[in-house]
């Protein structure tokens, strides 16, 4: 019985820790998906986001705007939910400098969101196994837009490996890391 109270509050704190990623992240969804909107919106809407925006030499594919968008919105709500995750889901400990913790949350980031170009390109190619069908899903109103739920799928997809590696590398790791460097030279 004496084991099981810090077996509890350890896995109690790391749940604490889940849900406040969720919430942050829940947050992030929210300006991921704002910045998609907008960007759509620009661009004349989901209609036109599987329009092409460059060749990729040498090969038969094409980058599409629907990349560009995942690409800002991932890059808005990285920042956005590095802050917030920061200072409120890991706090506690000695934080590293700003860019020393960010760099590794951006690289575990920019890993879920290349993962996730593939996973969102999957969802709205119509040649794709995992092609979001028709009628459930098509650019004619805004609640049905393939565009926009294939952005949210693949968030929810690629968020619990973003907790699991930040979680354990950017906020412990490089915490740990630099906590030892400041105890070192003090």
């Amino acid at each position: 019985m004496t084991t099981a109270g810090p077996f509890y509050r350890r896995y109690a704190h790391v749940g604490r820790q889940f849900l406040k990623f969720g919430l942050v992240g829940g947050a992030g969804v929210v300006v991921n998906m704002v910045v998609a909107i907008i960007m759509n919106k620009a661009n004349g809407g989901t209609v036109n986001a599987q329009n092409i925006l460059f060749s990729i030499p040498g090969t038969p594919y094409n980058v599409r705007f629907t990349v560009l968008v995942w690409v800002v919105g991932f890059l808005v709500a990285n920042l956005f939910n590095f802050e917030l995750n920061r200072r409120w889901t890991f706090k506690a400990g000695n934080a590293a400098p700003w860019l020393k913790e960010f760099l590794p949350f951006l690289a575990v980031g920019s890993a879920a969101a290349l993962v996730g170009i593939f996973i969102k390109v999957g969802f709205t190619n119509p040649t794709s196994p995992i092609y979001l069908p028709y009628p459930w899903f098509h650019e004619d109103t805004g609640l049905q837009s393939r565009e926009y739920w294939a952005q949210l799928l693949t968030i929810v997809i690629t968020t619990p490996i973003n907790f699991l590696v930040n979680k354990l590398w950017t906020f412990r790791f490089v915490r740990n890391r630099h906590a030892d460097s400041v105890d070192t030279i003090g």
